[in-house]
């Protein structure tokens, strides 16, 4: 737009602007409603700000409640672990070997030997239900050795299944692989 199109807008805009005055007192009636709505915005932050340390207070003691309820149940489960450092020692050595032989009949699970697979892992279910029920005895008999080593016998249980189940496994596919190494000399 040049100059003289901004002149000629504002010329036939000329009457058409708002050029009321406003009632007698308006800005004193303005400047008393917004120093009103100052007053009423401090006297909220200073509440605001009254509670805010008693809240962090709060917060921090339900924090610090919540850590110690965690840590007295963890010491109450009751595992191998907590009986002494040594036995802690001996549920890791346990539950790291069961994890790898789990992860071992996982990648060694196929179609023909599923069943077998099934069947090993209702086994291991069925350990574990026992071995958490061994748990509870632990807590209720006061660390009982014979409860102890009930629960290091359903450890090394779950490996034989474990280790046999994979054994059962390596001798299919062996007799697979013979009974198709011998099906295609036939052929040839």
């Amino acid at each position: 737009m040049n100059k003289n199109t901004l002149d000629n807008v504002f010329k036939n805009l000329e009457n058409d602007f708002d050029i009321e005055v406003p009632n007698e007192g308006h800005e004193k009636r303005f400047l008393s409603k917004l120093n009103d709505s100052k007053s009423l915005t401090k006297y909220s932050e200073t509440k605001t700000n009254f509670w805010k340390p008693f809240l962090g207070i709060a917060a921090s003691i339900a924090l610090i409640l919540s850590i110690f309820i965690v840590t007295q149940q963890e010491n109450n489960t009751g595992d191998l672990a907590s009986v002494s450092p040594k036995m802690a020692e001996t549920q890791d050595f346990f539950t790291l070997t069961i994890n790898e032989e789990l992860n071992k009949l996982n990648g060694a699970s196929t179609p023909e030997v599923k069943n077998l697979v099934d069947d090993a892992l209702l086994q291991i279910k069925k350990l574990e239900n026992d071995y958490n029920l061994l748990k509870t005895d632990l807590i209720a008999s006061g660390e009982d050795d014979r409860v102890i080593y009930a629960m290091i016998s359903n450890f090394q249980n779950r490996i034989d299944i474990l280790q046999n189940t994979l054994e059962q496994i390596e001798k299919i596919k062996e007799l697979k692989k013979s009974s198709n190494l011998a099906a295609s000399e036939t052929v040839i």
